[in-house]
């Protein structure tokens, strides 16, 4: 047990990410079930329908989840914040906007906030505001990331260098190399995303998952430079019309709409790449099976101990 499997009540020091949107009980309730953090992502979706997924996920775990929420995307925070009060969700995460105005009401009610930074000043910020988790995102994972394009082997030292609350890496990680190289880097644990959609469970269109599997290490590309708005996806028909259309020019309105959750499930749970797209991290070109979650998870935390041992060797 490290700070950050303490604090959050779980077995492994891994944690979902969000996925927005595409968020559901089936998922979220395996990765907590299996010791990690499960993780619903309320994405846009309406009060009701995050409330049903949270009554869902009730229903299949008794362990810890969390309740992502991005505060500049979702046109109900107000109401989605009120569902943690509710349920009595123990874990929250913040991400995109400002936690500062949320984290004092949530403690107020026990619950422990996570939140998501791209940068030493963002971290410090959270932490100085109460946050008890930090969750620093590199360049390399999948959907929406920041501008400041700053990879997680550079991120992860500084943050963890600025901040005294624990620090995960999420961002380029999916097994257990990756998991013992963020430890060694002082990080207290991992935030998953892609890894967790090539799982049996993960209720996603097979096409999304075979397309990950058969991934070569430059599967995945960036769309969105040219409106400020990046996002990382995989390669496909749908991708390279959003390249072609920000060729020719296009607004950050029309943009939006052309990424909307509409053509996030398109891609992601129609399986339609000509109609949608495909979030995925650079890390998909490491994946090349689908397990369960608990298969993956006893993996992970089996191989990340024989690489720190391994890693015993003097310089």
């Amino acid at each position: 047990m490290n700070a950050l499997t303490q604090i959050l009540a779980i077995e492994y020091p891994i944690i979902q990410g969000g996925m927005g949107n595409i968020s559901n009980a089936i998922l979220t309730g395996a990765v907590s079930e299996a010791g990690g953090l499960g993780t619903i992502g309320a994405g846009t979706m309406t009060p009701d329908e995050v409330e049903e997924i949270i009554k869902e996920t009730i229903n299949r775990t008794t362990k810890p989840f969390a309740l992502n929420i991005a505060l500049s995307v979702s046109p109900y925070v107000k109401e989605v914040l009120s569902l943690v009060r509710k349920y009595q969700i123990p874990i929250v995460s913040l991400s995109a906007g400002n936690p500062a105005p949320y984290i004092p009401m949530f403690h107020e009610q026990g619950t422990k906030v996570i939140t998501v930074c791209a940068s030493v000043h963002q971290a410090k910020k959270a932490e100085a505001a109460g946050a008890d988790v930090i969750v620093a995102e590199g360049y390399e994972a999948a959907g929406i990331n920041s501008s400041l394009e700053t990879t997680t082997l550079v991120l992860i030292p500084q943050i963890v260098e600025a901040v005294k609350i624990p620090v995960v890496a999420a961002g380029g990680i999916g097994d257990g190399k990756g998991l013992a190289a963020i430890l060694t880097l002082g990080a207290s644990g991992v935030q998953m995303g892609t890894r967790f959609i090539v799982t049996k469970e993960a209720p996603f269109h097979q096409h999304y998952k075979q397309k990950i599997v058969e991934a070569s290490d430059h599967a995945t590309l960036i769309v969105g430079r040219s409106v400020g708005r990046i996002r990382r996806v995989l390669d496909s028909e749908y991708a390279q019309k959003l390249l072609n259309y920000e060729s020719k020019g296009i607004s950050l309105d029309e943009f939006n709409e052309l990424t909307s959750e509409k053509f996030h499930r398109l891609g992601a749970i129609d399986g339609r790449e000509e109609a949608g797209f495909m979030n995925s991290g650079q890390i998909a070109g490491l994946i090349s099976d689908i397990p369960t979650v608990k298969e993956l998870l006893e993996k992970i935390i089996d191989d990340a101990k024989k690489q720190l041992q391994q890693a015993r060797v003097k310089i």
